[in-house]
């Protein structure tokens, strides 16, 4: 069974997100606030964590933190719920390796919509010989050729970014994403995703860039 942590400070919003996830068979461990929820995560290893930004004790940021600076937890796909006022504060989250994040109050349908989606996105992009360098696009923009932003834009579809994510991350229009992701295609002669992500976890998994 698909195991999902819960962390969240407001005990209401905790019972539901719970309630619906139980219902549509997930099993769930919770979480009232930061520091727990590490521990959880660490002790139990979640599919998939769903985690507030503001709480007591350690906020959202230092949670993904936390897990990311972790083996164990490092790749466990990681879904931020925000208040609305924090929505700009997003691209921080979205730097330190969040991989999507919903606004609260948050519907039923989109909360299952970006849960299944994260967890299939987690099963195809896991690759257990690649040991890739995220540190920094230049051996993609080097290795195909690539200007600054376009090779930025690989680094993050290669972290399994939708074109949404990265338009927050590089503070950019989605609408240039997707003509930086049909030059990669273009660049690479490939047709998906998939292909490109693989061919950018190959370069960023050669012994000379994994050593930096």
């Amino acid at each position: 069974m698909t195991k999902i942590l819960i962390i969240e400070d407001e005990p209401e919003m905790r019972r539901n997100l719970a309630t619906i996830l139980r219902l549509e068979g997930y099993q769930q461990l919770t979480a009232d606030n930061g520091r727990r929820g590490v521990e959880l995560a660490l002790e139990e290893a979640p599919d998939l964590i769903l985690c507030d930004v503001m709480m007591p004790e350690l906020d959202g940021y230092g949670v993904l933190k936390a897990l990311r600076e972790s083996p164990a937890t490092e790749a466990t796909p990681f879904i931020f719920l925000t208040a609305r006022g924090e929505k700009p504060d997003i691209r921080a989250g979205m730097n330190l390796g969040a991989d999507d994040y919903l606004t609260k109050p948050v519907a039923k349908a989109d909360l299952l919509n970006a849960i299944a989606s994260r967890l299939k996105r987690s099963v195809q992009t896991a690759t257990p010989d690649f040991k890739p360098n995220f540190d920094s696009p230049k051996p993609l923009e080097t290795a195909l050729g690539l200007t600054p932003r376009v090779a930025e834009t690989l680094l993050w579809l290669a972290q399994g970014k939708t074109n949404g994510d990265i338009a927050t991350i590089l503070g950019i229009s989605e609408a240039t994403v997707k003509k930086h992701v049909l030059e990669i295609f273009v660049k690479l002669g490939v047709e998906t995703r998939t292909a490109a992500s693989l061919r950018a976890l190959e370069i960023l998994s050669s012994p000379a860039v994994s050593r930096r």
